[in-house]
């Protein structure tokens, strides 16, 4: 099974169909306050992540990984860094490219796989931004050693992901009046619960397979790749989007810096 190309699919149609929130391109008023010095992007559902993470923007080298969309890439981008978007969607792609040609930004855009950034030339990138999408692969350690690889030393990782314990409920029957209960062991893998004809319905409607990831997998694969984790803050969500957001936070956010100088 081709998790990769089944999750290009689901991306495109969910970004195409204009409902999905990580879908919406920033407007005018957004690009003109990221080029006055006014700006700020989220690696999480919705906290802004900290300024002092960014270190000197301007005329930076920014890889946005997988974070298609016309929102975080063009805002980076107008705030003065020059931008690479890589993103496995040609429709999310297409959001950024859009984005930046009407407001005249320094972007340009990859397809391709988070998992695979052989592309892309060692010690090559100031900062890393790669908000919470790793759940849409199965294995995230390439993830960071790529990332650690192509990153200049003294280089950024910005990164977002979900709380493996999410993993733990069925979110589809709790949408359906299911009570909030233990459902799966982790790691959780889509491909493991769902049938052929179940995960091509899913792909259909425009929702990408998941899997989660162990905090050891997340936050000690990127010590074991040689970052070095500096700062570290959780998100929830709202209410209509999980029951959980009640009871715990749903993701989190690591800065990770590539040692030397």
């Amino acid at each position: 099974m081709d998790v990769y190309q089944l999750n290009r699919q689901a991306w495109d149609i969910q970004s195409s169909s204009g409902e999905s929130p990580w879908a919406q391109p920033v407007d005018a008023e957004t690009i003109q306050a990221a080029r006055d010095g006014s700006w700020q992007v989220i690696l999480t559902p919705t906290l802004p992540v900290p300024r002092e993470w960014f270190g000197e923007l301007d005329g930076a080298t920014v890889l946005g990984l997988a974070s298609g969309g016309g929102q975080q890439v063009p805002t980076l981008a107008a705030a003065g860094a020059k931008v690479i978007s890589l993103d496995a969607s040609p429709e999310q792609l297409a959001k950024d490219q859009s984005t930046a040609k009407a407001f005249d930004l320094d972007v340009s855009t990859v397809l391709g796989d988070m998992a695979d950034l052989s592309q892309f030339e060692a010690e090559s990138f100031d900062l890393i931004f790669h908000p919470v999408s790793n759940l849409f692969c199965s294995d995230i350690q390439p993830v960071w050693h790529h990332c650690a690889r192509i990153l200049k030393p003294g280089g950024r990782l910005l990164s977002g992901f979900m709380n493996p314990d999410f993993y733990l409920f069925d979110h589809e029957a709790i949408e359906q009046g299911e009570s909030l209960e233990v459902k799966f062991e982790l790691p959780f893998r889509d491909t493991d619960h769902l049938s052929e004809l179940d995960i091509r319905a899913r792909i259909n409607q425009g929702w990408a397979l998941e899997f989660s990831h162990s905090l050891d997998a997340q936050i000690g694969g990127q010590l074991a790749a040689g970052l070095v984790v500096h700062g570290f803050y959780e998100d929830r969500w709202d209410n209509e989007a999980t029951p959980l957001n009640q009871y715990m936070p749903t993701s989190m956010a690591t800065l990770a810096i590539k040692p030397g100088t």
